[in-house]
């Protein structure tokens, strides 16, 4: 293994913590705009509110392990740089592993992510419903 191959990782780390920052903001807002909302202590809010802090903890996990395996992986390009070609290796792989952790958690967070988007879908059903219900009685 020579010096390349860790540096392959480089860029695509780099997209994938930049996507993560993203993916933080978006969930800082939701969390911003439910508290700043008329209904805070509504039931739409309040049944998102357990899975919110799942996913600020996801992401705040996933964050870690991204730039733990961005950290490994220069580390281990240093190693191979100082021709310690067995550590080089070892940290390759642990880079590769907790990159992987990341993703898993990643996903995790993309599965609640949509799990929230069906709570409000399903409000906005039952909303819709209510509205016809009304609107057949009067």
């Amino acid at each position: 293994m020579n010096l390349t191959t860790p540096a392959l990782l480089f860029p695509a780390i780099s997209l994938l913590l930049l996507a993560y920052t993203n993916r933080f903001l978006t969930l800082a807002q939701v969390i911003r705009q439910l508290n700043s909302s008329v209904d805070r202590s509504g039931e739409l809010v309040q049944r998102q509110l357990p899975g919110l802090k799942r996913r600020i903890l996801l992401t705040k996990y996933m964050q870690g392990f991204g730039v733990f395996s961005f950290l490994l992986c220069a580390l281990s390009m240093f190693a191979l740089f100082m021709d310690a070609d067995l550590p080089g290796k070892l940290l390759f792989g642990a880079s590769i592993l907790t990159l992987a952790l990341s993703l898993v958690l990643s996903l995790i967070e993309v599965l609640l992510s949509t799990d929230a988007l069906s709570l409000v879908v399903e409000d906005l059903e039952s909303a819709k419903g209510a509205a016809q219900g009304s609107a057949k009685g009067g």
